[in-house]
Formats: C-alpha cells, sequence, structure tokens
C-alpha cells in the first residue's frame, strides 16, 4: 500500500487503488465533507510517518521524514475540517517527530534531524487556531489554511454547528504541541474548548449531544451514543488524563462513563439515548465508529463489557467478511459501506494486551485474511462500496495506513520485533505516538481541577474493572471465554421468524375498521374512515397523496388508536411491495491478468434477462465492444461478440431491445455503460434497467449497467490488456472460487493464504457463501430506467415515488391515487417480518426514463453541470430524509 502511494499518488493527498492514481482535491466529483480531510498537503505520507517506524522500517522513515520537510506546503489557499487535519496532519507531524527524536537518540538513524517536522507542526498549529475565534472557545468545523475564517476570501466561518468530537478532540495534539514547543497557547485552547463542553452537558443524565451550536452551546442534535459524533471525545478525556496527569479530566471521564454504562450500554448492544430521556432509545442501529469502545474501556479497566461489545461485533464481521458501516439492533445491514475502518482492529489490540487470551490473535488472523481476500486490489486496497456485494469504491483513506496496519503488526509483534517500548507511548485517535514524558514537560497550565459539580460515583458500574497494565488475568484462561460464550450466536439467533398471513389472521387483537391494504383514496367511504381516525389526506402536485394523522383530531380515543395501526399497516404494506419491485445491485468482478478478480465494480440489475441471484456461479467471459456502440441495430461484428460479454454505450432505444441485437450476435451477457460523462456510482444511486413494456422472457442472458467511470476502468483496462475477462455475479466471488479448478499463478496467491489451504477451505467457503447469498437485497437506493427509442413513445413503468417529508410530530405516509404505496423507511420503526442478511437501508427510488418527444432528444446529451445539478438535488433530499448520514 505505502509503496503504491509513493509510486503513483505522490504528492496527492490520497491513492485511489482501482484507477491507480492520485485523488487531488478539485479535480475529482466532490464526496462532499469527506473531502475536507485533503487540504493538498501529501496527507497520506504524513499520517503514515510513525507506522513504519512501528513496523521497524525505518530507512523509509528517513527517506520519508526527507520528502514531508521539501515538498509540503501548509499555506494552501484550501477549505479543511479542523478535525480531520488536526488529527491526521498535526498528529501525524507530531508522532514522526516523536519518533525521529527516539531514533537519533538511539544513534543509528536521523543524525541529521533537527526538529523540522515540530517546526512544521508548530506552523499548522497557528493556521488551526483562528478557528477558536468564536465567544465560546468551541472552534468553527472548517478553516483556510491561508486565509483563515471569515476573511473575505476564506469561503467559510458561516457555520454555525460543529460535532462534540470534532471540538472535543484536540487535547492530546494541542498539549503535545505546547509541552514540545513551549508555547502554552495551544493546550489553552484545546482545554476551554473541552471546559465549555463539559459545562453544556446534560446536567440530570451527564450525556452530551452529537452537535452543538458554536456560538450558544445550544444542543442542535440531542442524541447521545459513543460512535460517529461524539467518539473520540471520550477517548481523549480519558488519555488526557494518561498524557497529562490532570485529575479533572479522569473525574470527567468517570462521570460520563457512569452515564454510558447506565443508559447507553445494553450488553452487548450500545444503543444512542435521548440526552433529556436517557430511557428512550434514539434509534435502532448502530454504526460501526462504536467499535473503538471496548478499546477504551479496556484502558480504563472495565474488561467484561469490553469483551462482551467486542464478541457481538466479531460476529456481525463473520457474517458479512467487514463490518457494515451500520447495522440493526438485530444485525441487519443498514449501511452497507465498509472505508477499511481500524476501530475494530484497535479494540482487539487492546483486549489482547489486557487478557492474552490466543483467540484474539485468531480474531486478527481473520481480519487479515479478509482484507487480502476481498479488498486487495493491484494498487493497494480498497475500501468496500457494499459488503453483501463485494463490490469495491475507488478509495484508501490515509487512516487505513496510520492505523490498521499498526494495530495488526503490533497485535503479532513479540518485544523482540519492536525497536522501542510501545509502553512509553500513547495512541492519539489516530493511532499517532506521544510520549508519556511530555506529562512533566512545560507545564505552563495550571492543573487545578476545573471540574465543577463532581461527585463520587457509585463503583457498581465498575465491579469488573482493574487497572494493571499487565495481562489482567493471567491465571485464568478461561475468563474472557466464559464471557464470550453466550454471544458467540448471538447475531444468528436475533433473526425472527416471519408471521404469516394465516398466522396473523388467526390473531387476537382489535382490528382496524379500514386495513391499509384495502384502502383506496378515490373511495369516498375510505376517506370518511380516515376523517374519524384523524387521518388525513393531503393531495400534492405530482398526483401523489399524503397521509398525515393527528391523534387529537381523531373523534376518540378509540379511533385515534385505530388510526395509529392503520398508519403502522400502511408504513409496514408499503415497504413489503416497495422491496418487491427491486432488485439489489449487482457484481462486475475483473478476473483476467492482472486484476485476478481483486476488482470488483457495483453493477446496476435488470427486470428482465437472467437472474443472476438463482446463478451462483455467475456468468464469465471475456469482454467485446460491439458495433454499433449504442446495440441499438443489428450488430455488425458478429464474429467479434460470439460467446463474448457485449459493451455497449447507453442511449438512443431501449435497454432490452439492445439485449435482444446482442444476443441475436451469440454474446453471452451485457453491459451497458452510461455516456453521460463522469458518472459514478460513488455519487449517484444506482438504477434497475426497465424491460420496454413487452414479454422480456425472451432474452436469457444476464445485462448489467455500470456508470461511466466504473465502465472506464473496463475500457481502459481492455486498451491496455486487450484481452479482459469478467465474471457478472450477484456478489463478488473470492479468488478459490473464480480458480476453482483452475491452475492458480502463484503471484496471486497471498502469503497469508498458503496454497496447501486452498483447496481445503473451497468447500467451506462455498457453504458459507450459499448460506450468506439466500438472502440479499439491495444495500442502497435502486432507480429504475429504461432506454427508448429515439423519437418514440415512453413505455409505461409501474415505478414508486419518493415520499414527501411530513411533519416530524406526526406518522405520515405518501402513496398514489390509485393503490400503490411507497414507504418511508426511516419512520417505520416497524421490525421486519424475514431474517435478510442485509436489509432495511433508507432506499431512495429514482424514476430515469429518456424523454418521450423528439425534441428533448435533440439535446439528448445534457449538460455536466446539469447532470451535477440533478444529484445534487438528489443527494440534499436523502440528506434530508437521513440526517444521522455519517
Amino acid at each position: 500500500s505505502f509503496v503504491s502511494v509513493q509510486e503513483h499518488a505522490y504528492p496527492a493527498d490520497e491513492l485511489m487503488p482501482l484507477t491507480c492514481r492520485g485523488r487531488v482535491r478539485g479535480q475529482e466529483p466532490s464526496r462532499g465533507d469527506v473531502d475536507d480531510a485533503l487540504g493538498k498537503f501529501s496527507l497520506t505520507l504524513i499520517d503514515t510517518l510513525d507506522t513504519l517506524v512501528v513496523l521497524n522500517k525505518t530507512k523509509e522513515f528517513e527517506e520519508a521524514v526527507k520528502k514531508v520537510i521539501k515538498d509540503v506546503n501548509l499555506d494552501n489557499d484550501i477549505v479543511v475540517s479542523v478535525f480531520e487535519t488536526n488529527i491526521r496532519v498535526l498528529g501525524g507531524l507530531l508522532g514522526g517527530h516523536s519518533v525521529a527524536i527516539m531514533l537519533k537518540e538511539k544513534g543509528e538513524f536521523m543524525q541529521w534531524y533537527s526538529g523540522e517536522l515540530l517546526h512544521m507542526a508548530k506552523e499548522l498549529g497557528y493556521k488551526l487556531l483562528p478557528a477558536f475565534n468564536t465567544t465560546s472557545g468551541l472552534p468553527y468545523p472548517r478553516v483556510n489554511l491561508k486565509f483563515g475564517v471569515r476573511h473575505p476570501e476564506a469561503r467559510t466561518g458561516t457555520e454555525t454547528d460543529t460535532c462534540t468530537a470534532c471540538a472535543g478532540t484536540l487535547i492530546l495534539e494541542f498539549a503535545a504541541l505546547s509541552r514540545f514547543t513551549g508555547t502554552s497557547i495551544f493546550e489553552e485552547y484545546a482545554r476551554k474548548a473541552l471546559d465549555f463542553i463539559w459545562e453544556k452537558r446534560q446536567r440530570s443524565s451527564n450525556l452530551v449531544g452529537v452537535t452543538i451550536n458554536i456560538h450558544t452551546g445550544d444542543w442542535v442534535r440531542k442524541d447521545s451514543g459513543v460512535g460517529a459524533g461524539i467518539d473520540s471525545y471520550y477517548e481523549y478525556l480519558l488519555k488526557a488524563y494518561v498524557l497529562l496527569g490532570d485529575d479533572s479530566f479522569l473525574e470527567r471521564f468517570n462521570t460520563h462513563y457512569d452515564a454510558i454504562m447506565r443508559y447507553i450500554s445494553q450488553p452487548p448492544l450500545l444503543l444512542d439515548v435521548h440526552i433529556h430521556k436517557p430511557m428512550l432509545n434514539a434509534r435502532t442501529w448502530m454504526d460501526s465508529l462504536l467499535a473503538f469502545f471496548p478499546g477504551l474501556q479496556v484502558l480504563k479497566g472495565d474488561i467484561r463489557p469490553a469483551i462482551e461489545t467486542h464478541e457481538m461485533l466479531y460476529q456481525v464481521i463473520k457474517k458479512h467478511n467487514f463490518l457494515p458501516e451500520a447495522f440493526t439492533t438485530d444485525f441487519r445491514v443498514h449501511w452497507a459501506q465498509h472505508p477499511l475502518r481500524p476501530e475494530f482492529a484497535e479494540s482487539t489490540y487492546f483486549l489482547y494486551k489486557a487478557t492474552g487470551d490466543p483467540y484474539y490473535l485468531e480474531v486478527g488472523k481473520t481480519l487479515i485474511e479478509n482484507l487480502n481476500k476481498y479488498a486487495r486490489v493491484p494498487c493497494g486496497f480498497a475500501a468496500m462500496k457494499d459488503v453483501r456485494t463485494g463490490s469495491h469504491e475507488d478509495r484508501m483513506d490515509s487512516f487505513f495506513l496510520a492505523e490498521m496496519f499498526k494495530y495488526l503488526y503490533l497485535l503479532f509483534a513479540d518485544k523482540e520485533d519492536m525497536i522501542f517500548d510501545i509502553e512509553d507511548y500513547i495512541f492519539t485517535t489516530e493511532a499517532h505516538l506521544l510520549p508519556l514524558w511530555l506529562s512533566t514537560t512545560n507545564q505552563t497550565i495550571s492543573k487545578k481541577n476545573t471540574t465543577t459539580e463532581y461527585t463520587e460515583l457509585d463503583d457498581s458500574n465498575f465491579d469488573w474493572t482493574c487497572p494493571n497494565t499487565q495481562i489482567l488475568f493471567p491465571n485464568d484462561p478461561m475468563f474472557a471465554q466464559s464471557i464470550r460464550e453466550p454471544l458467540k450466536n448471538v447475531v444468528d439467533k436475533s433473526c425472527p421468524r416471519g408471521i404469516s398471513r394465516a398466522e396473523e389472521s388467526l390473531g387476537s387483537g382489535p382490528k382496524p375498521p379500514l386495513r391499509a391494504r384495502d384502502f383506496m383514496a378515490s373511495n369516498p367511504e375510505h376517506l370518511e374512515i380516515l376523517k374519524k381516525m384523524g387521518v388525513s389526506l393531503i393531495h400534492l402536485k405530482d398526483g401523489r397523496v399524503q397521509l398525515v394523522q393527528h391523534a387529537v383530531q381523531a373523534a376518540s380515543s378509540l379511533d385515534a388508536e385505530d388510526g395509529l395501526r392503520f398508519m403502522q399497516e400502511m408504513i409496514e404494506l408499503s415497504s413489503q411491495q416497495q422491496k418487491e419491485q427491486q432488485l439489489p445491485p449487482r457484481a462486475v468482478q475483473i478476473v483476467s491478468h492482472p486484476f485476478f478478480g481483486r476488482v470488483v465494480l457495483t453493477a446496476g440489475p435488470a427486470q428482465f434477462g437472467m437472474d443472476l441471484s438463482k446463478h451462483k456461479a455467475g456468468t464469465r467471459g471475456f469482454v467485446a465492444t460491439i458495433k454499433p456502440y449504442n446495440g441499438c441495430s443489428e450488430i455488425t461484428n458478429p464474429e467479434a461478440v460470439k460467446e463474448k460479454i457485449a459493451l455497449m454505450q447507453r442511449g438512443q432505444c431501449m435497454f432490452a431491445e439492445k439485449a435482444r441485437n446482442i444476443q441475436k450476435a451469440g454474446a453471452i451477457g451485457g453491459i451497458v455503460i452510461d455516456d453521460n460523462e463522469g458518472s459514478s456510482s460513488d455519487t449517484a444511486p444506482l438504477f434497475q434497467m426497465a424491460g420496454d413494456g413487452k414479454n422480456t422472457d425472451d432474452i436469457t442472458i444476464p445485462m448489467l449497467f455500470l456508470f461511466n467511470k466504473e465502465g472506464n476502468i473496463i475500457l481502459d483496462a481492455i486498451r491496455e490488456y486487450e484481452a479482459v475477462e469478467v465474471l457478472l455475479s450477484d456478489k463478488a466471488k473470492d479468488r478459490a472460487t473464480i480458480f476453482k479448478g483452475k491452475t492458480i499463478p502463484n503471484y496471486i496467491i497471498d502469503s497469508n493464504l498458503e496454497m496447501d489451504n486452498m483447496d481445503q477451505k473451497l468447500s467451506e467457503n462455498d457453504s458459507q457463501k450459499q448460506s450468506s447469498e439466500e438472502t440479499t437485497s439491495p444495500s442502497q437506493g435502486v432507480g429504475l430506467a429504461s432506454e427508448e427509442p429515439e423519437g418514440g413513445d415512453s413505455s409505461d413503468v409501474a415505478q414508486p415515488d419518493p415520499l414527501s417529508p411530513a411533519p416530524a410530530d406526526s406518522d405520515s405516509i405518501s402513496t398514489s391515487d390509485e393503490d400503490s404505496y411507497v414507504p418511508d423507511t426511516e419512520a417505520s420503526s416497524i421490525p421486519e417480518p424475514e431474517c435478510a442478511q442485509a436489509d432495511k437501508q433508507p432506499q431512495e427510488q429514482k424514476t430515469d426514463t429518456e424523454s418521450d418527444s423528439k425534441a428533448n432528444w435533440d439535446n439528448k446529451v445534457p449538460p455536466m453541470e446539469s447532470i451535477l445539478a440533478d444529484w445534487n438535488e438528489d443527494i440534499e433530499a436523502f440528506e434530508m430524509m437521513e440526517k444521522d448520514e455519517l
């Protein structure tokens, strides 16, 4: 990975491992807030510095430091995240400086080093200080490296909110900078921000919210957990005590920790609650960032809940190969992405250090094997776009090199493998190393206790606490196993058995006078019943209707209950009907040299042709470009297409017509590539290809759709290697399955997956994959599209529309004027009846049909600005529905 960064990406901030090039901000399609980490300062190189020393790559470290000193410019006119720049760049420079002076003291390496990284860190620290120019002391979330905040040319400084972690994850780096340099201002600013958050905590629950107003201190989002938005605030309170020796930080952490264990911890789950009503859960899903918490509990010494939560997370990983970005309380996929986050590896390392239990070495081995089997690509490791299909995203974040490799190496390393004592350092949230001797250096800040209203806590939550920093249970190796044992089947056991219609009809309990499945918006009697139940019907301009219930408007309390049941039924029925109309995304896997199955592209499915979910082996063949490229007339190069998978361009006729033409030419499958330049599944919702309104049973080959960016990866491969073989399937296959029965080139067999074990694992892999593939659902909104003939009429395609937003304090559901319903999956908290591997994710539906008039075809290739505007509207609408997006 590091060599690929140097060869293909440097001096860019990040590597794009699928296309083997650097990600330069402004030259790639914007990814929103994610791009705020990029500042044109060679982010990945700086973030990886101390990892090189941990892995005993001292020569590479010395060369990397020289590169940073020589090439990196911190004075760019670019707006960056204060939080990300602090933990990745400032932390990376300080971590690099820490190990550089350690190596210099040892006398062999870095003898020329004179604190250059520290000078750069101080320069960067001063560039971040303008963000703290608020009355509260909380920093603005973004700052311009050249112009600061609220400068006419800064393009930032208008924000009002920041996340708790964003403002509360500064003290380690800023205090270390002050202690290293003797300049106290950095530590002072970070302490002031922490003091303000502490004063604004909810006093009755002692919890903090996710986002806070940086000017007034009011909580904007009042849900509280240990995952995204809050996570590292708690981490830095405890670690600030360890590094700085200030008791007030420990007192604050213990106060918060008591509240977390009282309200948020529901072993083995960690569920968000409302800060004012902490007994009320705020959501029914968990995000992957909370995987750091067992490691923090080990540092605290509370070992039992750490083992429980870690084991639950491991069971989820064993089910999906990776930890989904978010998953529900019954362990279904909520957000299917996995950007190679290191938090679970971090907790695994700390639990092994605490228990000495070799079980955690096996966990680490599983992580390494999954990375090599599913995420490794020719230029490094690619993030998972969907853990269910195995599709990749052209992304390798800097934290993957900064943290993942560091924790995995330390998990397996013996003391003799290390060139320094890791116990002399504390890890920042980005796993950068800060020396513990800083606690007694340049103490310019008074250590008086600024924690007010601190009271001694009931210690019942800490019964299993053991403050020993060595192995906690050396004489009882079965201790951790006894805690894990009840949880080993928790994921499988959580899926409820569905209730059949027959069982439902036999059930007792009151039935509303009108059932959702019988409702018709055009029936006057139905409308009268709705009115009696307090349900009002609103006609929207686009022909849909919106249902809203206000219990106070019902004729009686019993009618209000009937109305509530009706709304719940409507949401559940709508959800079922929408799922029936949707198909999950598919996978296009490049299996020829030099890819060998390592590159997986997310593909949109078709409503016609071979159903890849019923053909587990998929369709495999070499690709060939057809003539004419649009595939709208008889293929003129059938000899090139026969027995191959045809590549064609979207547009000018129906998808089904393209499929018939290539099938007639002898193709065994087809891939339609979007003709909109720059379109990508990274930024646009996938859609499924609809038929032409006629019977499509004659189409028997599989058809998949790729956006322009993903399609160009295949086209580029053809230009470079000519013969390119792909596998069309419902989800990516591991290489053992792809090459089953064939000779596997030695150079694609990873050293961690020995050839001798390959055959032994085949049957196991096949059986596991069969069970995991039996129930698969889409991870993201799948829009519906059908190509149209030029100047022709559009075929009618039954397709539900998205719901319109309804007032937050009322139950609402939208439906068409007849009897086709669409669910608001966020509004519904009704559990799914079927035990699916990956379900219940907010869906975004998109009907994408070509224009039905010839006039529109005169402009059939819209400008890029128009496409981006449409995407932005879709993305904004989705974000309005899903404000909890990571």
